[in-house]
């Protein structure tokens, strides 16, 4: 056995295992860790497979920024999961036929590609060019394919000017703030002196 396979059984078993441990456990927060320990052990299989970009993408971004979000906000709100596993068992049954449907049809698609025996390429864009696979893909992106990165780009901005315009917008009913107006509230606007006389003035008269 070579060193690669070892590194790749060893690493594969650790998905594995992490993968199962985020379905079973009941903490939310432990749920969130092994969650991230899976994607690390992902990330080392694309490392593998020389893959540097993507392993370096899921770092990252799913590591480093989706995930770490995802933990905050959990351990802010305190989700209770008592329950939301009330009457699970109820959908288990339906679930275990989903999820044989869903096996079945991943094996029959192995199945046809193999059958099928399509010759895998004798090496890839940039071992033949010489270089990482960082630097192979950046070439291409930025050479290539530059236009339809430039329009995802576009397409993109335009996604998030539209979201800022939409929950900016007015709608009724809604309280929201106005804060050139609150800047310009006074305390006399506010706040009113009342003088009320005590007890005692009253019954001294």
């Amino acid at each position: 056995m070579t060193t690669e396979l070892a590194l790749f059984y060893a690493f594969a078993a650790v998905t594995v295992g992490a993968a199962l441990g985020v379905i079973t456990v009941k903490n939310t927060v432990h749920a969130a860790l092994l969650l991230v320990l899976t994607f690390f052990s992902c990330a080392c299989l694309w490392l593998l497979l020389r893959a540097e970009f993507l392993a370096i993408v899921l770092v990252l971004v799913y590591v480093g920024a989706v995930m770490v979000l995802f933990l905050f906000v959990v351990m802010m709100l305190d989700i209770k999961t008592d329950s939301l596993r009330e009457g699970f068992a109820r959908y288990l049954p339906v679930a275990a036929v989903v999820a044989g449907i869903m096996l079945a049809q991943m094996l029959a698609l192995i199945g046809w590609n193999a059958m099928l025996q399509v010759p895998a390429p004798e090496s890839d864009g940039a071992t033949l060019a010489g270089v990482g696979n960082t630097e192979w893909l950046g070439r291409a992106l930025f050479t290539d394919y530059i236009l339809p990165f430039e329009v995802a780009a576009v397409i993109l901005t335009v996604a998030i000017v539209a979201a800022i315009a939409l929950t900016l917008r007015r709608r009724p009913g809604v309280r929201h703030q106005d804060p050139s107006r609150q800047v310009l509230v006074r305390k006399e606007d506010r706040l009113r002196v009342v003088k009320v006389a005590t007890e005692g003035k009253e019954a001294g008269k």
